[in-house]
C-alpha cells in the first residue's frame, strides 16, 4: 500500500521533503507547487493509527501546523516561526491508506504574526479545517 502511494503521487508531481525530528517520524512528507501554491501530502500508514484503527487526530493536527508554518515561511521569506495558536476542527474521520492533502493560503500578514488557514482533504472530501496564527522569530531559539 505506501509503495502504491509513493507511486502515486510521484506520477502527480510530488516529492518527498526532507524532514528531520518528529516530523521524519510522522513523514515522509509530500510537496508540490500548482499554480504559484504549494500544496502538502501525508500518505497515512498503519503508524498513524489511533485505538479505533482510523487516522490519529494528532497526526492530523500535526499535518495542518507543519504545512501552515512552512507555508508562512515561504511566503515571508523568514526562516524561523512558531506556533501562537492553532485552532482544529475534525470534520470526518481519516483512514489508514488515505493520502491527506494540505493547500494552506495566507490570511494576513503583519510584521510579526502570520495568519493562516488550510483545510486537509482525501481526494475531495474535507476532513480537517485549521487556522493558526504564526509568529515570526529573530533567531532559531
Amino acid at each position: 500500500m505506501i509503495d502504491k502511494a509513493a507511486a502515486k503521487l510521484k506520477s502527480d508531481g510530488w516529492t518527498i521533503l526532507e524532514t528531520t525530528g518528529f516530523m521524519h517520524l510522522v513523514g515522509p512528507l509530500w510537496e508540490r507547487k500548482v499554480d504559484g501554491h504549494h500544496e502538502f501530502a501525508l500518505a497515512t500508514q498503519d503508524k498513524h493509527h489511533n485505538r479505533r484503527g482510523m487516522v490519529q487526530g494528532g497526526v492530523m493536527m500535526t499535518f495542518a501546523d507543519r504545512t501552515c508554518g512552512m507555508t508562512a515561511r515561504y511566503v515571508s521569506g523568514k526562516e524561523y516561526m512558531a506556533t501562537v495558536q492553532l485552532d482544529t476542527h475534525f470534520v470526518e474521520a481519516g483512514k489508514i491508506g488515505d493520502i491527506l492533502i494540505s493547500r494552506p493560503r495566507v490570511v494576513r500578514s503583519t510584521r510579526s504574526l502570520i495568519f493562516m488557514s488550510t483545510e486537509v482533504t482525501v481526494d475531495d472530501r474535507c476532513i480537517v479545517m485549521a487556522n493558526g496564527v504564526f509568529k515570526i522569530l529573530k533567531g532559531p531559539a
